[in-house]
């Protein structure tokens, strides 16, 4: 099908996560048109296909033949869902096919092959790495690794989003290969902790494109509400001999921290003024991306935009077939990453907690600076005899 000069008309298959998917077509007229939503049929989704004013269809074989891309963003195979099927259907009728994350190595091998026979552009989101702080991140990584070798990584991330922290970290590393995970033992009674506050976090010791990883994972999921409760999303520190690049949270903020180093005098005693000590004149910690405002700039802005990049990089595939093999094995290397790390950490535990608590963080801030100001108060007061 022709797609040269003209947006190319997508479908959008799903209407839960589905929703930043259609905020990202959207936001692009001049790429991409709306031409359907492809969903079950509901009340929800046939609304939702109306305020849009595109066709709700149910099945994959009613897509128009003149469909250019088919977003799945339905569970694939590895969430017990119908998406990789959806996706080969689509596949094989020369549609391109961008899907969200997870999806198995082998249902991501045959959707390769579906998208090889029907001469289209196939790719997995997994949506992370495209938000601009993790993209900040990766970039400032990349002139890192320039100037000398990563030493080490240290990330902990929610089971949930393993999959796209596989994806990062062989981005930040510069390769995923090669790989390899080991869980460490959990701890025993001693340390376990009461039944209310047992370990939330599995610890690994992992390779990942040979760079040393420490990572860990909170293998926990509530089982009627797995979007929710985890203690965080990624956040991983990379080492250098230069210091320590740091991605707070998946959100932001980008923080470098310059490594501590003063020389000796012939004393041996460290000097810590004058010349010499100009490196000690940079800041101990430096933001090189801001966090984002708020979840609702999150679910508003960050996440339609990342989708954006994955959809944009779609078009070149489908513009440029030499760019597809890269791209499909890079996928297959990261879904089979992510396979080794979910077989050392076995299935998640189910918990049930309840609703989190809201914390104003100005609570958080005026204690922290009331204890700033208590400690200058008792300093200039000196100490009592």
């Amino acid at each position: 099908m022709s797609r040269a000069g003209r947006p190319l008309r997508v479908v959008v298959a799903g209407t839960a996560f589905g929703r930043i998917y259609l905020d990202a077509v959207r936001s692009d007229p001049e790429a991409f048109t709306l031409s359907g939503i492809l969903a079950k049929g509901g009340d929800y989704s046939r609304r939702l296909a109306e305020q849009s004013g595109v066709p709700l269809h149910t099945d994959v074989a009613e897509l128009p033949d003149d469909t250019d891309v088919l977003c799945v963003v339905v569970r694939s195979g590895a969430t017990g869902g119908p998406g990789s099927d959806i996706a080969r259907a689509a596949l094989r009728r020369g549609m391109h096919v961008l899907q969200e994350h997870p999806v198995h190595a082998e249902e991501l091998a045959d959707n390769l092959r579906a998208a090889r026979d029907g001469g289209a552009a196939y790719a997995v989101g997994t949506l992370y790495p495209d938000l601009a702080p993790v993209r900040a991140f990766l970039a400032a990584a990349e002139a890192l690794r320039a100037r000398g070798p990563v030493r080490f990584i240290d990330a902990a991330c929610n089971s949930q989003v393993a999959y796209p922290l596989l994806d990062i970290l062989g981005r930040a590393a510069g390769a995923l290969r090669p790989w390899a995970f080991h869980a460490q033992p959990a701890p025993d009674a001693s340390c376990a902790g009461p039944a209310d506050r047992a370990q939330p976090f599995r610890t690994l010791h992992a390779v990942v494109g040979g760079t040393p990883v420490t990572l860990r994972v909170q293998n926990e999921v509530h089982p009627d509400d797995p979007d929710n409760h985890s203690h965080l999303l990624h956040r991983i520190a990379l080492g250098t001999d230069a210091g320590v690049l740091s991605l707070a949270d998946t959100h932001g903020p980008v923080l470098w921290n310059p490594r501590l180093h003063a020389p000796r005098d012939a004393t041996g005693r460290l000097i810590l003024t004058g010349p010499g000590t100009e490196r000690l004149a940079t800041p101990s910690t430096v933001p090189l991306h801001p966090a984002a405002d708020s979840y609702h700039q999150v679910f508003a802005r960050l996440w339609p935009r990342a989708v954006l990049a994955a959809l944009h990089r779609l078009r070149e595939a489908a513009a440029d077939p030499l760019r597809r093999p890269a791209a499909g094995q890079w996928a297959l290397s990261v879904s089979r990453c992510w396979a080794d790390l979910t077989a050392q950490l076995g299935m998640p535990e189910l918990i049930t907690p309840p609703e989190p608590p809201v914390v104003p963080w100005t609570d958080l801030r005026d204690a922290a600076a009331g204890a700033v100001a208590s400690f200058t108060t008792d300093s200039a007061e000196g100490p009592t005899r």
